[in-house]
């Protein structure tokens, strides 16, 4: 289980990389809370967290933890939905309910520090609910849970439509962001409501099966790391989305590589100044759009400069038009050594290179594909 800890891990690292971005995006603030909660509540639920936290705070100290951190993991998420709807009068609500949430999580820390220890240790399943101590603590973070999450839902349908984006994008416009998402919120609203009512059968003295206490135990993990998956839903996929766009241009890049060198050693003035000179810019996805673009404006401009080259004085210049890859690149090598012996431009510039398509992406397709013939002619020459 303890692996399924890098997933919630892993989305709190980049909402707080994204808060550090924007540290004023109140909505943001919210989310990464409530990933703050949900993160550390989760390790709790497990007994070698468990035990941990007791043998540190004594013992106990774990299920207070774990209870107060997912009454403000949901208290969170109530606020993340006002925030990003920009609900009316949702500072004062949000004061509002984070005093009820405050209010129940002094309720069950009382309850649970003024029993003795022996009567507190060991799990729900095992818990006397004939205490009242013991009873109002579970039942008071029980009642909390299904009131804020059932809240969460109903605003979740209100205000998420709404929301502006990024924020509601994992959540609405993205299916299976919602899918997860709902489903996650569901799963824990269905655990505390049956929590709930496994308190007050207990404690009017009747009992429950110990394999339905854990299936109910092991469906509220389930849950967290389902809404975690769910609302950073988007986020993962824009990530996906944007690692294919950095693979496409640093491969774009490395292989304008000839055409850029022949331009490059023709018309040095062309190429421009680099923009960072930072150790891992080379790496980072901004660097690498950055000089992708770069060198795609430096091998258009030094092809409109070497053009006039590439026609013989008895040719009619339109016939680069229909000139192949490998018939430009001999051309380019052919106009370099005239450029390298001093020899002046016959006439203006002509179309080179010129993609069919109405995107950038033809043009560059042209591009490289007198580049690749250059590579070649490298290889066999």
């Amino acid at each position: 289980m303890e692996l399924f800890l890098v997933l919630p891990v892993a989305a709190l690292v980049w909402k707080i990389y994204q808060l550090t971005q924007r540290p004023g995006d109140r909505p943001l603030r919210f989310v990464t809370l409530c990933l703050l909660c949900a993160t550390l509540s989760y390790p709790l639920a497990m007994p070698g967290g468990a035990s941990g936290m007791d043998a540190v705070a004594g013992h106990g100290a774990a299920k207070i933890m774990q209870n107060v951190l997912l009454l403000f993991t949901v208290y969170s998420l109530m606020c993340f939905y006002l925030f990003s709807a920009e609900a009316p009068g949702a500072r004062r609500r949000a004061r509002v309910e984070a005093g009820v949430a405050l209010a129940v999580a002094v309720t069950i820390t009382l309850a649970a520090v003024t029993v003795p220890h022996e009567m507190f240790a060991g799990s729900f399943a095992t818990a006397d609910m004939a205490v009242p101590q013991i009873a109002t603590f579970y039942a008071g973070a029980g009642l909390y849970l299904m009131y804020a999450l059932g809240t969460a839902a109903w605003w979740t349908r209100r205000y998420a439509g709404m929301s502006r984006r990024p924020h509601s994008t994992g959540l609405w416009v993205t299916a299976t962001g919602l899918w997860v998402t709902a489903t996650g919120l569901g799963l824990m609203a269905v655990a505390c409501a049956v929590r709930a009512v496994f308190v007050g059968v207990r404690w009017a003295g009747g009992t429950v099966p110990h394999p339905v206490m854990t299936s109910v135990a092991k469906l509220l993990v389930v849950s967290i790391l389902l809404f975690v998956a769910g609302i950073t839903y988007s986020g993962a996929r824009a990530r996906v989305a944007s690692l294919r766009i950095w693979l496409r241009h640093r491969r774009a890049y490395r292989r304008l590589a000839p055409l850029w060198e022949l331009l490059a050693t023709a018309y040095p003035e062309n190429v421009l100044r680099p923009a960072s000179q930072a150790l891992f810019d080379r790496w980072r996805a901004r660097g690498v759009h950055r000089r992708y673009h770069r060198r795609m404006v430096e091998c258009r401009d030094g092809l409109v400069d070497i053009s006039p080259y590439l026609v013989g004085e008895d040719e009619d210049p339109a016939v680069l038009g229909g000139a192949g890859a490998a018939d430009l690149a001999a051309r380019l090598r052919r106009a370099s050594v005239r450029i390298g012996g001093g020899v002046p431009a016959p006439r203006r510039a002509v179309p080179v290179a010129i993609g069919l398509g109405p995107d950038r992406h033809a043009d560059v397709s042209e591009l490289i594909a007198v580049s690749d013939a250059l590579r070649n002619t490298e290889e066999t020459s």
